[in-house]
């Protein structure tokens, strides 16, 4: 399992230190202001559906059907075509309407906003298609237990982006954007290229050619097969991706606040997301294709000794990274983005939301451990009733706290609907299953060890603040 788990980790490490590579090129080249703001957004709706597909959602449907499939070459290339068709007719729409497409992400801009960010989400768009190819081959690579190629070509978009800035650092603001744009695109054509190469070099081409010829042959023999999957897919997405959505949400209400606050919400958020993406979607991943091997063959036990090793694992961790973050949040900000046309203003303003997201890290993370139980044994609709609860929560927070705290309101409210969401999946457990994941002996010495780090690092915040 851990073996796994630590690919997955040194991948998304590898992408997460591109990444922040990126956004310190950003932050330094564009700083906080309307074209970033107009980045942030044209991104953020191919970006969500990354979101959604990539880490585990698509996956955690597509999984358990494909493996009781009796047909899976044929199951499978009816999918992706299915898929596919309605993203393309999508990615149409959007670039025939991007204004009603800029509109819908970021109802809160002015016209003239809109108009400048239109041509841009019209252009991002096109990495949707591109990102659910490659996460279609990449559940083939983890049926197979083979992750690094998915958690290593991540970087690759990275990378593009990098290279876009880089070529562009010396233009305006507009041409920045616009290569970057074209970045987006580019790195989803190279991650493809990668996940062909990986799907080749294991075989797996051969069970995509043999569902393209078969296809007209087989394709009775899956009907009742596809009808599961459509019942379960949407409640699999919807449940799968609160932490997803929640950050949309902070986003459209955002753009009703003053310019920068979108660009403080997404650097805040990326930070936010290196330990989630790190530790709890790399643990997930790596966990999600046994444990619905063991359940699917009975082996209820074993499948709760893994739970019972990731929770700890991921609750020591995230503790960790949550004292850390809320603690040194104005320091991990400076250290990262305070430079060029990126202010003292800037670093204290996406600190303090920072603070307010990193309160969520624990809730979220384990949720997305714990709904792997549930996926596992295909019981999406509950996970999409908590989703809905969740949600709500979100809105109503957020509705509550955008005025009188603005985007840290809006953060806050994101955690506060985390821990619902983690309450609401804990309650889903039976009392012996979920006796099996809990450890007293094990809570009282996180507890300890918690209070030991957190004064470690005030002494460190003190220290630092000495020497500069």
């Amino acid at each position: 399992m851990f073996k796994n788990i630590f690919t997955n980790s040194f991948g998304i490490l590898f992408s997460r230190i591109l990444g922040f590579a990126r956004d310190l090129l950003t932050a330094s080249v564009l700083g906080a202001n309307v074209y970033s703001d107009i980045f942030f957004i044209a991104f953020k709706l191919p970006n969500l559906f990354r979101r959604i597909f990539a880490e585990g959602a698509f996956t955690q449907a597509f999984i358990p059907a494909f493996t009781r499939s009796k047909n899976k070459a044929v199951f499978s290339i009816h999918i992706f075509s299915t898929f596919f068709l309605v993203i393309a007719l999508l990615t149409l729409a959007v670039n025939l309407f991007p204004e009603a497409a800029t509109v819908a992400i970021a109802v809160g801009f002015e016209k003239e906003t809109i108009t400048l960010a239109a041509p841009y989400v019209a252009i991002n768009f096109f990495y949707l298609p591109l990102i659910f190819a490659v996460t279609f081959l990449s559940t083939f690579l983890q049926y197979r237990h083979h992750f690094a190629t998915t958690a290593f070509a991540t970087g690759l978009l990275n990378i593009a982006l990098i290279a876009a800035l880089l070529l562009s650092k010396e233009e305006s603001d507009a041409t920045i954007v616009t290569y970057l744009s074209y970045g987006v695109v580019a790195g989803g054509l190279l991650q493809l290229f990668v996940h062909l190469a990986a799907v080749k070099r294991l075989g797996l081409n051969r069970l995509l050619f043999g569902g393209v010829k078969y296809f007209k042959v087989k394709a009775l023999r899956i009907k009742e097969e596809t009808r599961n999957f459509n019942r379960q897919f949407f409640p699999a997405i919807w449940g799968n991706s609160t932490a997803q959505f929640s950050a949309f949400l902070d986003t459209w209400l955002a753009s009703f606040l003053a310019t920068g606050v979108i660009s403080y919400m997404y650097y805040s958020n990326r930070i936010f997301q290196l330990p989630l993406a790190l530790f709890a979607i790399a643990t997930s991943i790596a966990l999600f294709p046994r444990v619905s091997r063991y359940l699917k063959n009975g082996k209820h036990t074993e499948a709760l000794a893994y739970m019972h090793k990731a929770f700890w694992f991921l609750a020591f961790i995230l503790t960790f990274s949550t004292l850390g973050g809320f603690v040194l949040g104005e320091e991990i900000t400076w250290l990262l983005f305070e430079r060029g046309a990126f202010s003292r203003e800037d670093t204290l303003n996406t600190s303090a939301i920072l603070q307010m997201y990193m309160l969520g890290l624990l809730p979220f993370g384990l949720n997305k451990l714990l709904l792997l139980w549930l996926f596992a044994r295909q019981q999406q609709m509950k996970a999409a009733k908590i989703a809905t609860l969740t949600l709500g929560t979100n809105i109503l927070f957020s509705l509550l706290l955008i005025t009188p705290l603005g985007g840290v309101g809006l953060a806050l409210a994101s955690t506060i609907s985390g821990f619902i969401g983690f309450f609401a999946t804990a309650r889903t457990f039976s009392r012996q299953e979920f006796l099996a994941i809990i450890s007293l002996k094990k809570t009282v010495i996180l507890l300890l060890s918690s209070a030991v780090f957190t004064l470690f690092l005030l002494f460190a915040k003190e220290l630092i603040h000495a020497y500069i």
